[in-house]
């Protein structure tokens, strides 16, 4: 008698390969990816059009070179500096030996959403929450905003006082060393 076969079951996750800064990255929803260096703010959207694979579950779409409509939605996490690069030159017998470090910057996202040809982002909906929350807060902000420039000129006033008190106190100070020196002067001769 045979041996019962197992099923294998296959996660049906979808993946994108995506190019970015000269490289290809395989993603999933959820992944943080360490690219390089993006002109953006944190915590902002970003959108990768540049996907050259679909994937999910059994079925892959390749791009000829690009999947037409497919995008991986993205926020960015941080941009930060890299680990350091050690450069080091050296010619024997000649005494030169040079050593520079370099930073490279880069930016960390975490895939939010990856979407084929005509799919709609689920992420629309999440976005206009943390939206209506910040227009509530903003007129928070601005009383709070309001009673700091109120107190800031009298904190102007005050402070002024005692800078004028200072330069009065350091002029016989320094009459006193004058007066110092010259004593010492006078005991010398």
């Amino acid at each position: 008698m045979a041996a019962p076969r197992r099923h294998l079951k296959i996660e049906k996750n979808m993946f994108a390969v995506i190019k970015t800064g000269g490289k290809q990255y395989k993603v999933a929803k959820g992944d943080v990816l360490i690219i390089e260096k993006l002109d953006c703010e944190d915590g902002k959207p970003v959108i990768f059009d540049q996907v050259l694979m679909l994937g999910d579950g059994g079925n892959i779409t390749l791009g000829e070179p690009l999947v037409e409509g497919a995008q991986v939605h993205a926020e960015l996490l941080e941009t930060r500096k890299g680990g350091k690069i050690i450069v080091f030159k050296k010619k024997r017998r000649k005494g030169y030996r040079r050593t520079r470090g370099h930073r490279q910057y880069e930016t960390v996202v975490r895939v939010s959403d990856i979407l084929a040809k005509g799919a709609r982002p689920a992420v629309a909906k999440a976005a206009a929450k943390p939206a209506a929350k910040k227009a509530e807060a903003k007129p928070a902000a601005k009383t709070s905003a309001a009673k700091k420039t109120a107190a800031k000129p009298a904190a102007k006033k005050t402070a002024a006082k005692p800078a004028a008190r200072k330069t009065a106190a350091k002029k016989p100070a320094a009459a006193k060393k004058t007066a110092a020196k010259k004593a010492a002067s006078a005991k010398k001769d």
